[in-house]
């Protein structure tokens, strides 16, 4: 039985022992691949996990149905005094958009800070246990989520959905990437990308998933939210536990094979790898964490909201009739939600192609060129897309805003191949835990300033068609404060372009 790398021989006694006790199921010695493992299954184990976990990406489909839990059929509205306490906790009135959206903000605050606290703990316990872990936690937190939307309580549908399910979706993003990093050292990219598009796919599956499940529960006295939810959490608990069991950490020393014309180059060889508490103390560290932070804030504050983005600046065009939102009846409104929830797929799916493409690319042109690339493509599309929301051209607003999540995912996706680029392959997971508490600070920054300033729009008297484009010109100013900060990026370990 080969020796997982960092174990000590006396912690190996038991399981060498004929004798001895055998280490449980979630043990990291039991996840040791054997001889003739073949590498390539772990990518999918990660996409079980990721692809559950991703369905964060699509909860917009529920904030226009959950808008309306009391009033069913349109919002009832709190009386402008209310205050954020009484909110918390009142059954006579429905929760507004930005209340919503604080869901979405406590999501990656959560995600980041596990990240970085668990990470550390999650190179010595193996990604087995840390995806059984996020499991038990991401679905457990939809439970609760369901039980606060039953009773409406505003707080325990924060405190399950966002905060115990913020902490699964740490734990089960970062489970899988050192040990794709350790798998494939010939391809770092391509194999993060493969994981982390997953995460991105989510929505994929799920919204579409959700916007049929609450159709099916709805009643005249439910809009079917709470239903949905513990249907997603049984689903997802089935398919998180198979990836989790079908992980594998390569045995110490383990490189990948060559055969012939289609030998891999060997990586080149690096120093030592870096703490993750070395790491932290670096300039190249800090400047990806803030070309994280305005990668991330640009494109969470658009994905976070764009089910009602859409219905908003198109409203009735969206199955031709020519009527703002306000204006449609009831079947209106749902014909245009279901084209909502589409939307929210169709960004899914180029979030996944942009993880797989951008982060396979990077290992052929480098990680400073793709990222360059990002913020300077993503910048002339969210500038653009203001004037192609007034032309009303619905299918160039839709390519816009999917070649701004095809750069917004790549960002995710290349980003542990670049720490492994600087600081080595040895405590990435930790390292690239810790970077994560950017996403932390853009899960804030994002959907606020999507949330209120479209608010603040509105309030003003602006048209719901036009609320959203003073926001997206400031997310892309963010793209060009994240382009400077991607060029200055420098580190002796940086590798060459290809």
């Amino acid at each position: 039985m080969p020796v997982v790398s960092g174990e000590k021989p006396q912690e190996l006694a038991g399981r060498n022992s004929p004798t001895g006790p055998r280490p449980g199921w979630l043990d990291k010695r039991r996840t040791v691949a054997r001889p003739g493992y073949n590498r390539w299954l772990v990518p999918p184990a990660a996409l079980c996990v990721h692809l559950c976990i991703g369905m964060a990406y699509g909860f917009s489909v529920f904030w226009l149905p959950l808008a309306r839990a009391i009033g069913i059929t349109t919002p009832v509205t709190c009386p402008a005094e209310t205050s954020l306490l009484v909110k918390l906790t009142t059954t006579t009135c429905d929760w507004d958009k930005p209340l919503l959206g604080w869901v979405y903000t406590l999501f990656f605050v959560f995600l980041g800070s596990s990240a970085a606290v668990f990470g550390t703990w999650l190179e010595r316990a193996g990604p087995r246990k840390a995806a059984v872990a996020a499991a038990c936690l991401w679905c457990g937190g939809l439970v609760i989520a369901a039980g606060g939307v039953y009773w409406h309580q505003l707080w325990l549908f924060w405190l399950g959905a966002g905060v115990i399910g913020g902490i699964g979706l740490g734990l089960g993003y970062i489970s899988p990437v050192s040990t794709l990093v350790r798998w494939f050292p010939d391809r770092r990219g391509l194999a993060t990308g493969m994981a982390i598009m997953g995460f991105g796919g989510g929505a994929l599956v799920g919204s579409p998933l959700a916007d049929r499940l609450m159709r099916h529960f709805a009643t005249s006295t439910s809009v079917g939210v709470w239903q949905t939810f513990l249907v997603l959490a049984a689903i997802s608990f089935v398919v998180m536990m198979v990836g989790a069991f079908v992980y594998r950490v390569p045995p110490a020393g383990w490189t990948p094979p060559t055969t012939g014309r289609t030998a891999t180059v060997a990586p080149p060889v690096l120093p030592p790898s870096l703490t993750a508490a070395e790491a932290c103390r670096t300039r190249p560290f800090w400047l990806l964490w803030l070309v994280l932070l305005f990668n991330v804030s640009a494109g969470i504050g658009v994905i976070g909201m764009a089910s009602p983005i859409l219905q908003e600046i198109f409203g009735g065009r969206l199955i031709g009739v020519p009527a703002t939102l306000d204006a449609l009846d009831a079947d209106q409104r749902q014909r245009v939600a279901a084209v909502g929830a589409w939307f929210t797929g169709l960004l899914s799916l180029f979030n996944v192609l942009g993880r797989f493409f951008w982060s396979a690319l990077s290992d052929v042109i480098g990680r400073r060129v793709t990222y360059g690339i990002f913020f300077l493509a993503g910048l002339v599309l969210y500038a653009s897309l203001p004037a192609i929301g007034r032309a009303g051209n619905v299918p160039l607003f839709c390519a816009a805003s999917c070649g701004i999540m095809t750069m917004y995912g790549g960002g995710f996706a290349a980003i542990p191949a670049y720490l492994a680029d600087l600081f080595g392959v040895g405590n990435v997971g930790a390292i690239h835990g810790r970077l994560l508490t950017a996403w932390s600070v853009a899960g804030v920054l994002g959907p606020v300033l999507v949330n209120y300033l479209n608010e603040s729009q509105v309030k003003a008297g602006v048209p719901a068609a036009e609320a959203y484009d003073q926001t997206m010109m400031v997310l892309a100013g963010l793209l060009a404060a994240g382009f400077v900060c991607s060029l200055m990026v420098r580190g002796p370990r940086s590798p060459a372009p290809a």
